[in-house]
């Protein structure tokens, strides 16, 4: 049976958390963040092109969100010596975790998507779970890069070779332990109290890989 991960909602505690950093050195926790706001993105780990550009796109809100004194945090699923090799080449100013086993993307409730084998006697029920044919069934194309949209595994691998990447071995095992988990955004107020909250693709795998708006998110930041 799938787990019934619940994505936290606003007004409910931050759970506590400690990563290791992949572009600065030490740890952050919510500990250390408490006593001022922080926007905090769960992703896929680098072999997910979506969410390689997803990190970008927080990237680029950064410097906004620190002039309201919201910190920005990225957690990714990939190993932290892979993502420090990455980010040597790809800097980003936000400050990337490492979560391999997606332990604080379960925290956080942020779903896994379960794909259901064939003549399963449960009921699809996105974001939980979904069929084969369902996921292959999804055609998506969130920033417009390819001529139409694609399949997921397609369009993986349509990205993945426009970049120049690939995978290595700790790649490919995430990828084959956690590809079909889901990105959550949290803004976090001063006192560790969720305020504002997006999972992705929540209608359906056609929106996998679409970034929330820099409108919606300073909007939230802006309320905290």
């Amino acid at each position: 049976m799938t787990d019934r991960i619940r994505p936290l909602q606003p007004g409910e505690a931050a759970p506590a958390f400690v990563l290791p950093a992949a572009n600065r050195e030490g740890l952050a926790s919510l500990a250390s963040l408490l006593g001022r706001p922080f926007l905090i993105g769960f992703y896929r780990g680098l072999h997910c092109p979506f969410c390689r550009r997803q990190v970008g796109q927080l990237s680029s809100l950064q410097p906004a969100l620190q002039a309201m004194g919201v910190e920005t945090l990225a957690v990714i699923n990939t190993p932290l010596e892979r993502a420090r090799l990455y980010f040597r080449y790809q800097p980003t100013p936000v400050t990337l975790l490492c979560d391999p086993d997606c332990r604080t993307h379960r925290a956080f409730g942020v779903p896994r998507v379960e794909v259901l084998p064939d003549g399963s006697s449960e009921q699809p029920e996105w974001p939980l779970r979904t069929t084969m044919a369902d996921f292959l069934g999804a055609r998506i194309n969130p920033g417009g890069e390819m001529p139409e949209p694609l399949p997921p595994m397609e369009a993986n691998t349509v990205l993945n070779a426009k970049d120049g990447f690939e995978l290595d071995e700790a790649d490919k095992t995430i990828f084959a332990n956690h590809g079909t988990q889901l990105v959550g955004h949290f803004l976090v107020n001063a006192d560790g109290i969720v305020g504002w909250a997006q999972i992705e693709a929540r209608d359906g795998p056609n929106s996998l890989g679409v970034f929330p708006t820099a409108a919606e998110i300073m909007a939230a930041a802006g309320k905290l």
